[in-house]
């Protein structure tokens, strides 16, 4: 099985922004985490990919949160992909 690496590039409260080693064949998103649930939010544009458990109301917080650090979060793809 091959291990695929998880950097963490934020944490805000409860939630952890990640994105998968493998990922950088993809368009720029995010991961983020709490307990068991896992979203997928695409950073250009922000907008929520796949819920991943998560209610309403922690979406809305997730998208928020996403969209008030996209440079940040953009940056750090770009860093890590592009290097």
């Amino acid at each position: 099985m091959l291990w695929l690496a998880m950097p963490t590039v934020l944490r805000i409260g409860k939630y952890r922004f990640f994105f998968y080693s493998g990922d950088g064949n993809e368009p720029p998103h995010v991961h983020v985490e709490y307990g068991d649930n896992v979203a997928k939010v695409w950073l250009n544009p922000v907008r929520i990919q796949n819920s991943g458990g998560f209610n309403r109301a922690d979406l809305n917080k997730i998208f928020k949160m996403v969209r008030d650090n996209s440079d940040r979060l953009l940056e750090a793809w770009n860093e890590y992909f592009n290097s």
